[in-house]
């Protein structure tokens, strides 16, 4: 088997080389493919270099699988061209909505890999954990409603954010004047109500992005709101959940299926520190839920904390996850 990686040197592209890596997956060759300005330069993949080659150049007939981690413009260009001699996994939000595209979260919904016409889009990276104890809720309970807020950590608007992240914050304890580039206001010890750029009723693209992906994903019945924001965190998302069902509940079946939601992890201790915090789930491939209680004002909901790394889980994992099975379970490539 032979795989490709296009954006190889950005943040999920380097995180996707890490848990490609650390995968089951036998890989005879892999293709690392960038811009002209990386071309030629070197990166390790099991203790090898591997030449960069340049994008204009690359032919996509030498990989059967290719993932996608440059961004929307790159696969907005090159992604349909490439699905002609290979399959795609596409990380960017450019075909998530195409009916023709499955939407693909490994654990909930792989089933919609056998329509797949070559090219499979990975969802938002919020969306993606938000999924994981979504999913197992519904089968059970019938969700009716999601109230979400999301605390967004910067490696999810690139590595620039992150570096002025950084810049920021040393600048601001050297009593210096912040200048902001990559944010639209000061992000060092301060959040940011705002990700993507604003649609319609005053949302965001990114909460736009949570309620339309849910429903394409989960269920087209479900209703969603959300209020995403980016706070001065440099990896894992975290997320206030509150979930409305059709019917009564009860709280302790409710805690088992989250218990045994696969990809999922609970730790809620009702006690000093018996929750997960985003830096203590940064490199961990798993999701984790905490804080899970009733909501006092509707007896037919709950509440629920869910944090998980967004450059693993919300993107280089859930791809090679993807990958794991379109080979295990289609054998189609």
């Amino acid at each position: 088997m032979n795989f490709a990686i296009i954006g190889a040197t950005g943040n999920v592209g380097r995180k996707t080389i890490e848990v490609l890596e650390k995968s089951k997956l036998e890989i005879d060759n892999l293709y690392l493919v960038a811009s002209e300005k990386s071309a030629g330069q070197k990166l390790k993949f099991k203790n090898k270099d591997i030449n960069i080659e340049q994008l204009e150049k690359y032919d996509f007939s030498k990989a059967e699988i290719t993932i996608f981690a440059a961004g929307s413009e790159i696969s907005k260009n090159w992604a349909t061209k490439a699905s002609k001699d290979t399959i795609v996994i596409d990380n960017s939000k450019h075909f998530r909505m195409n009916k023709d595209v499955p939407l693909i979260v490994a654990e909930v919904n792989s089933n919609a890999l056998k329509n797949h016409k070559n090219i499979i889009a990975n969802p938002n990276c919020s969306t993606i954990q938000l999924m994981l104890p979504l999913k197992p809720l519904h089968d059970k309970y019938k969700i009716k409603r999601v109230i979400v807020s999301t605390y967004q950590a910067v490696s999810g608007a690139g590595k620039a954010s992150v570096d002025e992240l950084f810049s920021q914050t040393k600048d601001y304890l050297d009593n210096k004047l912040i200048k902001s580039k990559n944010f639209t206001k000061q992000m060092a010890f301060n959040l940011i109500p705002h990700i993507d750029v604003f649609v319609d009723d005053g949302y965001t693209k990114e909460e736009w992005k949570m309620e339309n992906e849910t429903k394409k994903i989960l269920d087209n019945n479900i209703g969603l709101s959300a209020t995403c924001v980016r706070v001065p965190v440099k990896t894992s998302h975290s997320e206030s959940v509150n979930i409305e069902f059709e019917n009564e509940y009860d709280l302790d079946t409710v805690r088992k299926i989250l218990v045994g939601a696969p990809g999922c992890k609970v730790i809620d201790e009702q006690k000093d520190g018996g929750y997960i915090t985003p830096l203590e789930a940064e490199g961990d491939y798993l999701t984790f839920i905490s804080r899970i209680r009733r909501d006092h004002s509707n007896e037919k909901a709950i509440n629920i904390w869910v944090v998980s790394d967004n450059l693993l889980k919300g993107a280089a994992l859930n791809s090679i996850q993807i990958a794991e099975c379109l080979i295990k379970n289609f054998k189609k490539l």
